[in-house]
């Protein structure tokens, strides 16, 4: 069977997030479990017994409709994607009965009481004709609890108490004859427990909680043509863990073949503070011969279990192809019997789509993140039952391993989540900011500002001491405050091309006494320095390419256009990297390392291979270049690096503990490609950046990211230095708030017909922001938006950043009624701020 498959949000699932209750995102206790558990028994073998938990069952339909389906029976918090209505009356919660006539309430503890208000809708064709009418039951051990007057289409809501007497198991039920309407609205529908604990029936999940996970190791292999499953059962077992200083456990299992001397090792860890596991395989060949062949390495081999109703859904993420759709968002379904097979392209692991995914089920799911700087691909197995297995790690393994010779997997990471799947992105960046993206040289992740004179000097072939001092010197003038200066590619021996590299010296004709009169001078103005380096790719008429061929590697293709590849799985290239940069980060007074890799490494790696040795290469060089780095960091603890590869396709999770991506796309000069970007890449890096050289708040606004870069031909007297002032100070007020949690607001769009908007919420502060954008084609003049993360019964200022007008709303009617944005003019932007008042 085919996947479904949908770009970005349809209407309808923006519609039914906007639904959900809107709280701030806090780690729950339950979440924690989840990942507790599941990490007790994969690492430990040890049952932890399943947590129970209140749950939904549709016990029966309606004669005749049985098979029509799930979602055409019975929905929760909405209906079709539309607000539940009674008459005329709008609720953002409870039950809705279509064609389902009974629905079970199973409880983990007494009940006290039931409220819910009833009536019909009377918008579908359920309730049509002679049959308007039903009635409301509310049954215990098949005893009538509850049993309403009759209610008919646009009659008012009807509010009613039960008392439950201390059931922990009771049915919600309808009339049922040719004579009732076939749809029943439960709103507002709310079980107290003895204990006083309040239930919002909306939002408990339906089907019964699944099984826990197995036993089995979550990777897997084959090994002299046999099955992990199979080996590892009669290999000798070790196993130990530890409490780190932060709370955290990790686990260390080995696994040792006597005969061969292959010895796998399982190192994992499992967070304190986020239901985060995570895990890299350790291959090591103890014995005196090569190995047998060891091949198809999955990093993680393991299923997922879904609830009785609903489907498996995955959220997956394009690449950075350098297009306008760059991080484009994708939702397939994942029907019974289908296979989804994902993968990057040319060995850069977020170039034709993102090593990160979110699987979704009812009200929960898990997100999962792959960290390998190389080639990974990922199947997702739906079988005919409740679940999918997942495969995914290096594409092609197939080696044998030499006496002594160690190699490693791509690290996995399992985050669990509870609730909707924008909740779990958000754990996802809590995740991320917490424990994975670097800090700055202060200690802080905070919003930056950056300079460049790259788009005015042939990006820096043209640059030269005395135009980046005029650059620096101007921006300090005009009363734009900078925080970094960067010097992009082209400041050293190139031939009049920045492509040219291999010759790491710096031009003596531009820069006669070094870089260091320009970073002294970015120092005593309070900025720092950015350089790019690219040292992966090297040209024919480079001094590496003549004094070092043994270091290179090479590929037919690549040959003819002149570039081959630095072998960065070398120990002495490795040496020559660290040395490098070493001297150039303290004789130049660098502070930011920017990285940058223009060019496929994946026919290089497999060139370089032989038929027994497949992969090798490849791990070799991810190894030498994770390995660089944290050298690096050891010589310059302050040292802060940029991650670039042509824009955003060195994004996976192992570089982003080592690098931020400053420059998130090469795709950059388009408004409308900059808001899809923006929109896309939120979801998973909570910290990027990205050049702007846009002189009108259209264009600026739709290149705004936690750290922008700015392009300004400052050399001219004639631009709109007011304006320009006045840009940045927004972007100021605003950008922290970007690293607070981000809900999409409208559809995922890259037509030029569409508005985009989006939120970012800072919980600590009791702040944030709205970004929207009219766009040029579109016939729409005014949007209402529904707001996330906010207290219902607080009170919010809420402010348009051009007019400065205010108005006071509450927390409530901004997450049910909405914020309406009005734009008469298109193109057209708009930033609305709000704070909580005391």
């Amino acid at each position: 069977m085919e996947n479904i498959v949908r770009s970005g949000f349809g209407v309808l699932a923006i519609l039914a997030l906007s639904l959900v209750e809107c709280l701030g995102v806090t780690v729950q206790k339950s979440e924690l479990e989840r990942a507790d558990r599941w990490a007790t028994e994969k690492f430990t073998g040890e049952m932890k017994p399943d947590a129970s938990e209140s749950f939904l069952a549709v016990e029966a339909y309606y004669t005749g409709f049985e098979n029509m389906g799930f979602a055409q029976n019975f929905e929760k918090n909405s209906h079709f994607g539309r607000p539940l209505r009674i008459n005329t009356n709008d609720y953002a919660s409870g039950l809705y009965m279509g064609n389902a006539e009974a629905v079970s309430v199973h409880l983990t503890a007494p009940a006290k009481s039931l409220d819910a208000t009833i009536g019909l809708d009377g918008r579908s064709n359920q309730c049509g004709g002679s049959n308007q009418q039903q009635q409301f039951l509310v049954e215990v051990d098949h005893k009538v609890l509850f049993q309403s007057q009759t209610i008919e289409v646009g009659k008012d809501p009807v509010p009613i108490h039960v008392d439950l007497g201390g059931a922990d198991f009771f049915t919600l039920r309808n009339a049922a004859g040719h004579e009732w309407c076939r749809e029943a609205v439960w709103a507002d529908a709310k079980v107290v427990l003895q204990d006083g604990t309040q239930l919002s029936l909306g939002e408990l999940p339906v089907g019964q909680a699944v099984a826990g996970p197995d036993q089995e190791p979550p990777f897997s292999f084959v090994y002299g043509g046999k099955p992990s499953s199979e080996l590892l059962k009669l290999w000798k077992k070790t196993s130990s863990s530890r409490t780190l200083d932060d709370g955290s456990t990790e686990y260390r299992i080995s696994f040792s073949d006597a005969k061969t001397g292959l010895i796998v090792t399982w190192m994992g860890k499992s967070y304190r503070d986020y239901p985060v596991v995570e895990w890299t395989i350790y291959f090591e060949n103890s014995g005196s011969v090569d190995t047998p062949i060891l091949e198809k390495i999955r990093a993680i081999d393991t299923s997922f279990e879904r609830r009785d109703y609903g489907e498996f859904n995955l959220h997956h993420f394009r690449g950075s192809p350098s297009r306008a759709t760059d991080f484009e968002p994708f939702q397939t379904e994942l029907t019974k019997g289908s296979t989804l097979h994902l993968a990057t392209s040319g060995g850069r692991p977020t170039d034709k789509a993102m090593c990160y995914f979110n699987l979704e089920e009812q009200q929960k799911g898990v997100i999962v993140g792959l960290g390998w700087p190389g080639q990974w691909d990922a199947d997702f197995i739906r079988d005919s039952g409740r679940n999918v297995r997942l495969q995914a790690g290096q594409e092609l393994t197939h080696f044998k391993l030499h006496p002594g010779e160690k190699v490693r997997s791509p690290l996995v990471a399992l985050l669990f989540w509870n609730g909707d799947w924008i909740r779990g992105q958000n754990l996802w960046r809590k995740w991320m900011l917490a424990d994975n993206v670097p800090h700055f040289s202060d200690g802080t992740i905070q919003p930056h500002l950056a300079g460049t004179s790259a788009y005015w000097t042939n990006v820096m072939v043209e640059g030269n001491e005395e135009n980046q001092k005029l650059f620096i010197n101007r921006y300090r003038a005009a009363g734009i405050k900078l925080d970094f200066w960067w010097m992009d590619a082209g400041w050293y021996v190139n031939n009049g091309s920045w492509v040219n590299t291999g010759t790491w010296k710096i031009d003596p004709q531009r820069f006669p006494n070094s870089l260091r009169p320009v970073t002294d001078l970015a120092h005593s103005t309070g900025l720092q320095a950015i350089v790019w380096f690219e040292l992966e790719r090297v040209n024919r008429d480079s001094s590496l390419w003549k004094e070092h061929p043994d270091w290179l590697l090479t590929d037919p293709l690549h040959e003819k256009g002149g570039n081959r590849l630095l072998n960065l799985g070398l120990p002495a290239v490795q040496q020559w990297i660290v040395d490098l940069l070493d001297r150039y980060i303290t004789e130049q007074g660098i502070d930011v390392y920017r990285i940058d890799f223009n060019i496929e490494p994946l026919a290089f790696w497999r060139n370089n291979d032989a038929p027994d040795r497949q992969g090798i290469t490849e791990i070799r060089y991810v190894e030498g270049f994770l390995g660089y780095l944290d050298e690096l960091k050891k010589r310059h603890p302050n040292l802060m690096i940029d991650t670039c590869a042509s824009g955003g396709r060195r994004d996976d999770l192992e570089t982003l503990r080592r690098a931020v991506p400053m420059h998130r796309s090469d795709y950059n000069d388009d408004p409308i490609g900059n808001q899809n970007i923006g929109f896309g890449l939120a979801f998973w890096v909570p910290y990027s950046g990205g050049p702007d050289l846009s002189r009108d708040d259209y264009v600026f606004r739709s290149a705004w990211s936690p750290q922008i870069y700015l392009a300004w031909d400052m050399r001219r007297t004639d631009l709109d230095y007011d304006w320009m002032r006045k840009a940045v100070a927004q972007w100021r007020s605003v950008a922290p708030d970007m690293l607070g949690d981000y809900y999409p607001l409208l559809p995922y769009s890259s037509t030029n017909d569409a508005w985009m908007a989006w939120q970012f919420d800072n919980q600590e502060k009791g702040e944030g922001f709205v970004q929207a954008f009219r766009r040029e084609s579109s016939a729409t003049t005014e949007v209402r938006l529904t707001l996330h993360g906010l207290d219902h019964d607080s009170k919010y200022m809420v402010t348009n950043l051009d007019t400065q007008s205010s108005e006071t709303h509450s927390g409530e009617e901004l997450t049910s009624v909405g914020l309406v944005v009005s734009m008469p003019e298109k193109p057209s932007s708009q930033v609305v701020v709000y704070h909580k008042l005391p």
